[in-house]
């Protein structure tokens, strides 16, 4: 179903709690649409990860009463389905639609949507880090842009996750988004993304361009040799 994605920014709110470097290690996910970043999340994740993922988090603010109603005034009733829930496809249609411009909707949707899910990651990330001692965590954080909307400074580990180009457009011809939504998603990564803003000495990259396997044993790897040295 296509759905709006979201970019939670985390720069007004207080510190988390500090923790020991060998309680729990935060892994932030870098790529583009399209690149993997969703294979690479659930391969942590069977490997042992707790995956932080935005976008579920987003689905189930659009459930709270609150978010309901501030989507409804800004955007209109048309947006809720015959259940009386938000329907993700409509308020995409919307929000990326021909109607859609200079991205005044999409700022709207995201000043309702992204503070809820930030304080979500938020007390999620430091209810972990005051859990006490014990074998080192892994936490990823899969969250859109995350570089862009400043959630890398929250993580210890960045994995950057690479495509070819023309193996991420194929993919995403098959996610069946409009051109215009297509285009707003592609011009979202280029605002404010510093590949020199990627610090070298904790990040390491992955290729997802191949098939699944080809992708899994490169996890594995920095798995076994990166998240635990």
């Amino acid at each position: 179903m296509t759905r709006a994605k979201t970019v939670p920014h985390p720069a007004v709110d207080p510190p988390l709690p500090a923790t020991a470097a060998s309680d729990v290690l935060v892994v932030g996910l870098v790529g583009r649409i399209g690149a993997g970043k969703s294979t690479v999340a659930r391969e942590l994740a069977t490997l042992g990860a707790e995956v932080i993922d935005a976008d579920r988090l987003a689905h189930e603010v659009l459930d709270e009463p609150e978010a309901q109603d501030a989507i409804v005034a800004r955007f209109g009733p048309t947006v809720l389905g015959g259940d009386g829930r938000v329907d993700r496809r409509a308020l995409a249609g919307i929000v990326f639609g021909p109607d859609a411009t200079g991205g005044g909707a999409i700022g709207d949707l995201e000043a309702i949507v992204h503070p809820r899910v930030r304080r979500r990651i938020r007390a999620r990330l430091a209810e972990l880090r005051t859990g006490g001692g014990g074998p080192r965590r892994v936490v990823v954080l899969d969250v859109p842009l995350l570089v862009q909307s400043g959630w890398a400074a929250f993580c210890d580990r960045l994995l950057v996750v690479d495509c070819a180009e023309e193996v991420r457009q194929e993919r995403l011809a098959r996610r069946g988004w409009s051109s215009a939504e297509r285009a707003a998603r592609e011009a979202s990564w280029e605002r404010g993304f510093d590949p020199g803003a990627l610090d070298p000495e904790k990040t390491r990259r992955v290729d997802a361009s191949r098939d699944v396997t080809y992708t899994l044993l490169q996890i594995e790897a920095l798995w076994n040799d990166w998240l635990f040295n």
